[in-house]
């Protein structure tokens, strides 16, 4: 129901008033939920963040009163649509996220549907326990969500689905009444039937159903065979058949076998009670088994399956070409070997590695024997994280595939008896021939569960119908093998009209029968499972309508422009992952877990804006600007992202072009000034420093420019690092060697604000044996480009580029010591530059190195030796720069740190430190910036002694360390001229 309805407005706003958490209905935020990670898309009425179980009885009030519906979503990866809907999406990932109670002798744990997977696991850990359903969403899948999808993950095979978990759930009925459903006896069972209430309803009505022969007869026919432990199509009222209720020796009653894969439409949950399991054996190894063809690896995976393997995962071709073009998993590729058409991984536990490494070589022989498969590496257990990690990226990864043909989620969810897999596999190939067709095949092979996945251009009404056809026809291959067409993804929109011809249409019947029972006013998620819409409706784009193609001054000709950069989101949403997880992307997420502060989100509000966009100036949407307000540019999502999400060239983009209608504020040209306000201060530099640090006039530059008054403006050095190195590097002792020349690029923040430190990089090379020379060039446009000023940037681009092209190559290598200026060049330098400047541009890329790589190479080389340094102990504490970890690796500055041999290197598992440039100076996003820096990065230099040296490689990185901790972080640099004998 659309809110432009005059009528609708007013109660909406009294429903805000009446809700102790949040209700919106602004077109951002309506925007930002109108799709999850599969391909539907539709605007709905308004979005809950309900705080507690009263919100939910007012929202559950509202929907009957106004014929609306209410869209249970967590953290929105469904892909089939389980998350989309014209009413009220609740997302309760924000409040209910508590783990309530914890029961180690009995082995379980209740906690709210908010809490994610990996974070419960962590907090289980310690007692050597935790839940076992692991997704490759799993470290920002949320436990509601994985009792809507009844999701299984990699080591099903092993210890079940999430529906074998679940012991109780606490859910609200459409009526408001709070109920609890879980095991219950036969008495019990008899009781709750005589209850004159709705809960009373629902059991007579399955007592009625279930006992009725023919009922038993047409389930026992048509479902699909027991053997398929991921049987997820429709209602899972065969679970409820086998209870002791309708079966003699059944298990005990609970209607949660029902309740689990029922994606929300007939209650909603407020807790969840599951059992866990026992921590798996400590040590793991991975057999990655090579294959010519999909049919040998099916093949493998039968063999694999009566070994004791923990999981048999399959990545074919397609999806390890994909892996090739990403920054961040290229790197997890070191055990590939030639270029197979199908990778079977099997994993094998054992208390010991040589316990598991003799599984997994009793594996090989049998494959050996049975002539499949043509190489075998066995991954070691320090590896293993890093190859998973390979195959959990393959959704995202699928994003990469060059145009607008993507690989599809419709037919990905297919499970079939292990047996029957070759077969079937063989069939659908066949099939998929027919249509022209080269589709993907990944995931779970051990479970009889491929996701399968065509390639098709959604924008097209003719891949738009083909979409159903190929769905149609999959649907009745399914059926021939007695499979389930959903394995753990769920029905939705996108599987749901085959329902009928899955089970048959009695079956589908008792399903309606069910689902109104328990929700006669249709307002639990309508639309999925029972009474859909065709699968092709509610697409993401209309059919046969031009994709936009935007001016833009950056270049993003290598993804057929700007809107498919954003298009390229496929809504997996591996930007929501928690700070505990690692890595780098989304810092502000993850301080305010705000949906409009992931990449995703983002992207979602870029793509809609610009492809419906009507006005002169594509750009100018206050949405738009307030979406992307607290992206940091950080580029985790360069690296970390599986599909390449580029956030931040989009927001420099963005700002440039939003600048032409509502003109540069000051402070974006103050700060992309800097490097011409430090030039004029460095000529009086003792005046301009008193200026900065006194409270008066500080605080009137701060008032008048934004900036927040508790930051420490940067001082000004009293001599430029050019100036130091014209007048004093012919006078520094020649080194008696000579190993290699090299070009130090001299950026604007070490220039004038870190000189000693660039002092200090000069003289250590130099002492080294390393030849430094400086060339007049320009700043690197670094600050430019944060605040949108591209033009400005181009001009320093265009000139470095100019000035290093002839200069630097192979042998002749230009390195940096700022994270963020040097690794320009690697990054924006090629969309960046003019036309003239983009072969050498391209070229200046792979022969520019930041200072922490180039000494790390020389070490490795040999050329650096640790018999030059100190044999005296000391602790460090190292935080890496965001760009340095999306664009170089933080290795590198690790190797350079452990030189000296006595020297002990503990990186912060830190994201972004929360400056990002001059994010964390701007007065609005101060309390946000430092709230960034207290997830990981000041309590771990807090609780470092004073005898620990914190290190960190980037300028804005060692400001918010002093400003945030009062402790005084070094380059890497600094640490090692110190060190040197």
């Amino acid at each position: 129901m659309p809110i432009s309805k005059p009528n609708l407005l007013p109660f909406l706003q009294s429903l805000s008033s009446q809700l102790d958490g949040e209700l919106k209905y602004d077109t951002l935020t309506k925007t930002l939920y109108a799709t999850d990670a599969s391909v539907y898309r539709e605007i709905p009425l308004a979005v809950a963040f309900p705080k507690n179980d009263t919100d939910i009885k007012k929202l559950i009030a509202f929907a009957k009163k106004h014929q609306t519906s209410l869209i249970p979503r967590t953290a929105g990866t469904s892909l089939a649509g389980q998350c989309v809907g014209n009413g009220i999406v609740v997302d309760v990932s924000k409040s209910f996220t508590k783990i309530l109670e914890f029961n180690k002798e009995e082995k379980w744990v209740s906690v709210q549907p908010g809490v994610v997977r990996d974070e419960l696991n962590r907090f289980l850990k310690p007692h050597g326990l935790f839940f076992s359903p692991i997704t490759s969403t799993a470290n920002r899948a949320m436990i509601g969500g994985m009792v809507g999808n009844n999701s299984s993950g990699t080591t099903s095979i092993v210890y079940g689905t999430t529906r074998e978990k679940v012991i109780s759930l606490n859910t609200i009925l459409s009526d408001g009444n709070s109920v609890t459903f879980g095991q219950v006896s036969k008495a019990e069972f008899q009781q709750k039937c005589q209850l004159d209430s709705l809960e009373g309803k629902i059991y007579q009505q399955i007592k009625e159903e279930l006992s009725k022969r023919e009922t038993q007869k047409e389930i026992n026919d048509n479902f699909p065979k027991k053997s398929i432990h991921r049987r997820n199509t429709g209602y899972a009222v065969d679970y409820l058949l086998d209870s002791e209720i309708f079966s003699e020796n059944g298990d005990p009653f609970n209607f949660c076998k029902l309740l689990a894969g029922s994606e929300g439409t007939l209650a909603f949950t407020t807790e969840i009670k599951i059992s866990l399991d026992p921590l798996p054996d400590p040590i793991e190894v991975v057999v990655a088994a090579h294959f010519n063809s999909i049919h040998e690896s099916m093949k493998a995976a039968q063999v694999a399956m009566k070994h004791p393997a923990t999981a048999v995962e399959l990545m074919d071709k397609i999806i390890l070409d994909c892996t090739k073009e990403s920054i961040e998993y290229s790197k997890n590729r070191y055990f590939v070997e030639g270029d197979p058409l199908a990778l079977l991984m099997v994993e094998f536990t054992g208390k010991t590695e040589e316990e598991a490494r003799l599984k997994a070589e009793k594996l090989i022989l049998d494959l050996q024997k049975a002539a499949l498969g043509y190489a075998f590496p066995v991954i070691e257990p320090s590896m293993t994280k890093s190859a998973w990690a390979l195959r959990s990226a393959g959704l995202g990864l699928l994003a990469n595939i060059p145009g607008d043909a993507k690989a599809v989620a419709c037919i990905e969810d297919t499970a079939v008896d292990i047996e029957d897999l070759a077969n079937y596999i063989d069939e659908f190939d066949k099939m998929m021939e027919s249509y022209g067709q080269q589709p993907v095949h990944y995931a779970h092979a051990g479970a009889g569960e491929i996701h399968l996945r065509p390639i098709l251009d959604l924008k097209k009404k003719s891949d738009q119908e083909e979409f159903y056809k190929i769905s149609l026809d999959v649907a009745k291959l399914v059926k021939k093998y007695n499979g389930s067409l959903s394995g753990e993804h769920g029905d939705g929109r996108v599987r749901a009209p085959f329902i009928p011809l899955m089970v048959g249409e009695e079956n589908y019947q008792l399903f309606r029968r069910i689902k109104y029972t328990w929700d006669p006013d249709n307002i639990f998620n309508p639309g999925k499972i029972v009474d859909t819409a065709p699968m092709n409706t509610s697409l993401r784009y209309e059919a046969d309508v031009e994709t936009p193609i935007l001016k833009t001054l950056l270049n993003f000709d290598q993804t057929g422009g700007i809107l498919r950069l954003a298009e390229k989101c496929n809504g997996s949403g591996d930007c929501r992952k928690l700070p505990e997880s690692g890595g780098t992307m989304c810092p502000s997420y993850q301080a305010t877990r705000n949906e409009k502060d992931t990449t995703r989100g983002r992207a979602n509000v870029l793509r809609e804006f610009l492809t419906l966009d009507k006005k002169e100036n594509a750009f100018d949407h206050s949405e738009i600007k307030e979406a992307l307000d607290l992206c940091l540019s950080c580029k985790g999502c360069t690296a970390e992202c599986p599909s390449n999400v580029d956030m931040s060239s989009m927001k420099a983009e963005f700002q440039y072009q939003y600048h032409k209608t509502h003109g540069t504020p000051l402070r974006s040209k103050a700060f992309a000034h800097i490097n011409e306000l430090n030039e004029l201060g460095s000529k009086v530099s003792g005046l301009a420093n008193f200026g900065l640090t006194n409270s008066w006039t500080s605080g009137l530059m701060k008032t008048i420019l934004g900036v927040a008054p508790k930051r420490q403006l940067p001082k000004i050095s009293n001599q430029s690092l050019r100036n130091w190195y014209n007048k004093n590097y012919e006078n520094l002792p020649k080194p008696k060697k000579v190993i290699k020349s090299l070009y130090l690029f001299i950026d604007e923040f070490t220039n004038h604000n870190d000189t000693e430190i660039g002092i200090v990089a000069i003289k250590l090379l130099n002492k080294l044996g390393y030849d430094v020379k400086v060339v007049d060039h320009d700043e690197s446009g670094r600050s430019a480009l944060s605040k949108g000023l591209l033009e400005k940037a181009r001009k320093h681009a265009d000139r470095n580029v100019d000035v290093f092209q002839n200069i630097i190559d192979g042998n002749s290598l230009l390195v940096g010591i700022e994270p963020s200026a040097i690794l320009s060049f690697r990054d924006e330098y090629p969309k960046l530059v003019s036309e003239e400047f983009v072969e050498g541009a391209k070229k200046l890329k792979f022969h520019t190195l930041l200072i922490d790589e180039f000494i790390g190479r020389e070490i490795a080389s040999g050329n650096i030796k640790s018999e030059s340094f100190t044999k005296e102990s000391k602790k460090i504490k190292l935080h890496g720069h965001c760009h340095q970890k999306a664009m170089s690796s933080l290795s590198w500055t690790q190797k350079l740190l452990s030189l000296p041999e006595n020297y002990q290197v503990e990186v912060i598992p830190s994201g972004c430190c929360g400056m990002a440039g001059s994010f964390g100076y701007e007065s609005e996003h101060y309390d946000l910036s430092m709230q960034i820096g207290e997830m990981v990065l000041f309590p771990a230099v807090r609780e470092a002694s004073l005898e620990t040296q914190i290190v960190a490689p980037g300028t804005s990185c060692r400001h918010q360390i002093a400003d945030g901790t009062s402790r005084r972080a070094k380059h890497p640099v600094e640490v090692l001229w110190e060190a040197l004998i």
